[in-house]
């Protein structure tokens, strides 16, 4: 039920994240099918062979194999993939957590709209990255601005009467991201911002 909602999501169709204490808010899931002010501050970071986890609808895996970027999105919804496959991209239908090709190998590894939070925990789904990119590659984050709290929500989609399962979804502040990375073997090589939008670099 997660993907179908997300999928709708996609298409434009009115989907909120509901929150366990009541409180909804619109997934714009739609604008991740085109660039975003501040994607460029990702892409020129992808010198490399990279992997884009929970690439959505493949923007950003598109954009880097229109520059001769070698990029590989990786997502857990059909949809998504196949929206990437249509428009050029490269992406498999693949859990972070399953296996990954090039494992160990991967330049550049993408966590962009906010996918640090994948799972609910950041600093398992670092220690994972970790095994998928190799010995001095790096992480490029997206994270929340300074002055948010970090924390672990657990929210679910609606579509009218339909919903989804509840799960696990972290968000981590541009304070908050060293302390995550430093176990799993990251250091902050950078951080910035851009139109609006915070970034990490994690080596």
């Amino acid at each position: 039920m997660i993907g179908e909602l997300y999928a709708d999501a996609l298409t434009g169709t009115p989907v909120e994240i509901e929150h366990v204490d009541g409180s909804r808010a619109v997934l714009e899931a739609a604008r991740w099918t085109r660039p975003i002010d501040g994607d460029e501050a990702l892409l020129r970071r992808c010198v490399g062979a990279t992997l884009d986890i929970g690439s959505g609808p493949g923007r950003l895996t598109v954009a880097l194999n229109r520059r001769g970027v070698p990029a590989l999105g990786i997502d857990i919804t059909p949809h998504a993939v196949r929206l990437t496959r249509e428009a050029g991209g490269f992406a498999l239908l693949r859990s972070v957590f399953d296996e990954v090709p090039g494992s160990g190998r991967w330049e550049t590894a993408l966590l962009a709209d906010g996918n640090i939070g994948i799972g609910g925990h950041p600093g398992a789904l670092l220690r994972r990255v970790r095994e998928l990119v190799r010995p001095g590659g790096e992480v490029v984050a997206e994270v929340e601005r300074p002055g948010v709290t970090s924390r672990v929500d657990r929210v679910r989609l609606r579509r009218g009467g339909a919903v989804g399962d509840w799960f696990a979804w972290a968000v981590v502040s541009a304070e908050d991201v060293a302390r995550v990375a430093r176990p799993a073997g990251f250091g902050v090589a950078g951080l910035w911002e851009e139109s609006g939008r915070w970034f990490a670099a994690l080596r």
